[in-house]
This record gives structure tokens, sequence and C-alpha cells, in this order.
């Protein structure tokens, strides 16, 4: 299994090397001088021409791209041209803010999906199957910004229930430590704001694992149907075990496979994808810190939060190739 992971690990230099590449050529193929943005159009040209050479503009593309590429390899991701501060110092904040949203997420997407799926596996053809297919569909066709402001409206303005945005309480802001909240709260002892954070959490969590529950709730469903008319299945519900057992315990363990691969493409596009829900929920995560990064044209912000996704997301896709050997021991990578 060591030699798998390193041979994995290599191969992901190619392709983390081909990703920068392209980012690069098309953040600067986007209209407008970094230089002018940053200075305000009342800047004058001396000026921006100035800031342009300070910020190495001026360079050819291929120039800054390998400067760029040299500083990766030394641990360095660069600086922001806004903030002046180094990307690496300024992203983790955001990193985990959008990590704690997204593995909410996709808690709420793998408790409800998969039970969703085993159920209605189990009672096929019955009024709770064709209900939850129907809302798994509905489910994959809606758009989470609908479904982000609807939830807004019904819940926080309506019912008054829940926040509308932001992480914390404006009036009681968390003294942060790991920048997962409900980690410090729970590590302080401070279940009073363990609450806050929680219902912060609540809408956009739940805007967000909409699509991810419906594909898990499906996959899981035609999984099970092909897993349970196998003989072994047969056999155990012959030997008298209970359904529930056997749904479970054998059903399950031998139809999570093709499930668990979608729940790690989902965890990776949920790290990522989670622009729309940020944004509309005014949640600090890195999907918007990347989108505030392309319309300040803050070209070493916008390189750097893709490349940290990027990897975090081949990542994750390397740890369920691992998880697929401990579930299924038929399964070798030596």
């Amino acid at each position: 299994m060591v030699n798998y992971i390193l041979k994995r690990l290599l191969q992901l230099v190619p392709v983390l090397l081909g990703m920068t590449f392209i980012v690069f050529m098309i953040i600067r193929a986007i209209p407008g001088n970094p230089a002018q943005i940053i200075l305000g159009q009342q800047a004058t040209k001396e000026a921006v021409e100035a800031l342009t050479i300070k910020l190495g503009l001026d360079n050819p593309w291929y120039i800054q791209y390998f400067h760029y590429v040299g500083g990766i390899f030394k641990g360095d991701l660069g600086e922001s041209m806004k903030t002046r501060i180094p990307v690496a110092d300024e992203i983790f904040p955001y990193l985990a803010a959008t990590f704690e949203l997204a593995l909410f997420a996709i808690i709420i997407a793998v408790v409800i999906g998969i039970n969703a799926g085993i159920i209605s596996a189990w009672f096929q053809n019955s009024w709770f199957d064709y209900t939850a297919m129907v809302l798994a569909l509905v489910g994959v066709s809606m758009p989470i910004f609908w479904l982000g402001l609807m939830g807004q409206w019904v819940f926080a303005l309506e019912l008054g229930w829940l926040p509308v945005t932001g992480r914390e309480s404006v009036r009681d802001p968390i003294s942060s430590v790991t920048h997962l909240f409900v980690l410090d709260t729970i590590m302080q002892g401070r279940f009073d704001q363990l609450g806050v954070v929680l219902k912060h959490l609540i809408l956009p969590g739940l805007a967000l694992a909409t699509i991810p529950m419906a594909i898990i709730a499906r996959m899981t469903r035609s999984s099970m149907l092909e897993v349970m008319r196998a003989d072994y299945i047969r056999t155990a519900r012959a030997k008298g075990q209970k359904m529930f057992w056997v749904v479970y315990k054998h059903a399950l363990k031998n139809a999570i496979i093709p499930v668990l691969t979608i729940i790690g493409l989902q965890m990776g596009m949920l790290l990522g994808g989670a622009i729309l829900t940020e944004t509309i929920f005014a949640w600090p995560g890195v999907g918007r810190y990347i989108y505030d990064a392309i319309g300040s044209r803050d070209y070493p912000v916008i390189q750097s939060g893709i490349l940290i996704v990027a990897f975090i997301f081949v990542m994750i896709n390397l740890l369920v190739d691992l998880l697929y050997g401990l579930i299924d021991p038929r399964i070798k990578y030596d």
C-alpha cells in the first residue's frame, strides 16, 4: 500500500502543474489591469505603471509563470496584490470556514441520502420509494441559490428561527484558535456559542447538502437493488436472519463501494463549489475569497486558492481509494 500511495502522490505533480498553467493562462485573459483596479480609476498613468512594475506584471507571461511555480516548490504561494499579505497566511481562515460548512453539509447528505436509498431499495415500488426518488430528482434539479434564498425567506425572515448570514453572532464574537468555530467553542467550553454557531450552519449547510444528498440517495438505491438480488442475501434471509441485519450488515457493506466514490467526489466538489452558497449567506469561505480576488484581479490569490482546492480534491479521492481496501479485503494495492 505504501508503494501505491507514493505512486499516486508522484502522479499529483504533473496534474497540479498542468492545473496551475491552465489557471494562469485563463486569469490573464480576464480584461483589466490589476494595478489599475487596486489604485482606482482616478489614479495617474505614472502611478499605475509604477505599481505594474512593482508587481512584476510588466514581465512576459512565461517569466511570471516560472517565477510563480518556483515559489510553489519553495513553499511560497505568493503575496496578495490587494492586501500585501502572504496568501499562505491569509487563506487558512477562509479554507477552515469552507471545510466546516462542507463537512456539515456532507454529513447531512450522507446520513439522509444513504438511509433514504436503503429504505427505497428495501421497499422497492412502495410509496416511500416513489416519494424519495421524486424528491431526489427535484433536489438534483433545484438551483442552490434559489433554495438558499427560499430558506432565508421562510426560516429567517418569516419564522425568525435561524440567522440569515454569517458564521457567528456579531455581539458575541468567537475567540478562534483553529478557525473551525464548532471545534473552538467545544474546546473553550462555550456551549452557548456552540448553539449559535450550529444555527448559522443549518441554512447554508442544508442548501449545500441538497444536491449531494439526492445523488447519494439515487446511487445507494441503485447499488442496493443490485446487491439485494445476490445469492448470499437470499441465503442469509433463508437462515432466518432479521431483515434489518441482512440489509445493513450484509447488503450495505457490499453496496457501499460505488456510494463511497460518489461521497468522495461530492466532498471535493463542495470544497471548491460552495461559492454560490457562501455568497448568498455571506459565509467567509474560500470560494467567496477567490470570487472577490477575481473581481480585483488578484492573480496570486486566484492561482493559489484554486491550487489548494485542487490539491484537497485529489487527496480526498486518494483517501477514498484507500478506504476501498478497508471495506472490501478483496481489493489489493500491492
